[in-house]
């Protein structure tokens, strides 16, 4: 144990005088920020599954018809500049859910920053700092995962039926990606 008034890291618990999280006589600090860049050995154009949440303190929700119709109607864009490859798109009331995959070169975060960035500014959403994303690694797991998505509306109780929910795109079940 240190010296009585000296150093000590940001993370140490002085109230209880020993470090949090030791694990076997060792502490380790609290996580940091998680850094959502593609690493090199995943293979170019991987789909992603990325789900994006609004703030706590957010007014309003992402399926009022104003804010999901310009939520939509961005997404395609980023689609049709290939800033992304939407595989599916579907909205709640208080997060996105996405397939995607990303250009060669392309920062998954600065291209959710930028999209979450204009949505801010211009459709006063608050989101979450940070996003969720997983890396779909097969066909079987892309499947579960759209599957999943698709049943999300269902599963809040919102609709009896996923062909019901207004707020979802899918290229690769409608082969255009309008709304």
């Amino acid at each position: 144990m240190a010296a009585r008034g000296a150093p000590r890291p940001p993370w140490f618990d002085s109230a209880r005088g020993i470090p949090p999280n030791r694990v076997m006589g060792k502490a380790f600090p609290p996580k940091g920020r998680l850094h959502h860049e593609i690493p090199a050995w995943v293979p170019v154009a991987s789909d992603f599954h990325v789900r994006i949440r609004t703030a706590q303190t957010s007014q309003g929700a992402l399926t009022t018809p104003d804010c999901a119709f310009t939520l939509m109607k961005s997404a395609a864009l980023y689609h049709a500049t290939q800033r992304w490859w939407c595989h599916l798109f579907l909205l709640m009331p208080d997060h996105l859910h996405a397939l995607l995959a990303f250009p060669p070169g392309g920062s998954m975060s600065r291209i959710i920053g930028d999209w979450k960035h204009y949505h801010t500014v211009h459709s006063r959403i608050s989101w979450q700092e940070g996003y969720f994303d997983h890396r779909i690694r097969n066909s079987k797991e892309f499947a579960l995962k759209a599957g999943y998505i698709r049943q999300n509306p269902v599963a809040k109780g919102y609709i009896e039926r996923k062909e019901d929910w207004p707020w979802v795109c899918s290229p690769m079940e409608d082969g255009i990606f309008e709304i």
